[in-house]
């Protein structure tokens, strides 16, 4: 019985669709480790993840690391990011706070803001 329920919600989930818009505040924006950062924990998420850049309509995969590079984001774009499936809500919000915290390069690199 209780597998019935859980059934339904994850149908529900697969529905669901998120969107956000952030800007990149990186210093040169999605060089090589920012993209592979972005790639990889969009990759954790089961959901299918894509971006728009500076308005433009044509969406990207966000876990192909060729296309996210291919955008050459600069500092100053304006990102919308969007996501579909289980685990989108989250994905959005993940994905915003990793843009938001600079892609965590300030820890990796042992420096300090």
């Amino acid at each position: 019985m209780t597998g019935l329920p859980m059934k339904r919600r994850e149908d529900n989930q697969l529905q669901a669709s998120y969107q956000t818009e952030v800007e990149v505040k990186h210093g040169v924006g999605l060089h090589a480790r920012p993209s592979v950062t972005f790639t990889r924990l969009a990759k954790s998420f089961p959901c299918s993840i894509e971006i728009a850049v500076n308005g433009n309509d044509v969406w990207l995969n966000g876990k192909s690391i060729i296309k996210i590079m291919g955008a050459r984001i600069r500092r100053g774009s304006i990102l919308r990011i969007r996501a579909s499936g289980i685990l989108a809500e989250e994905a959005i919000r993940a994905l915003k706070e990793l843009i938001e915290r600079d892609f965590d390069e300030e820890k990796k690199h042992g420096r300090t803001a």
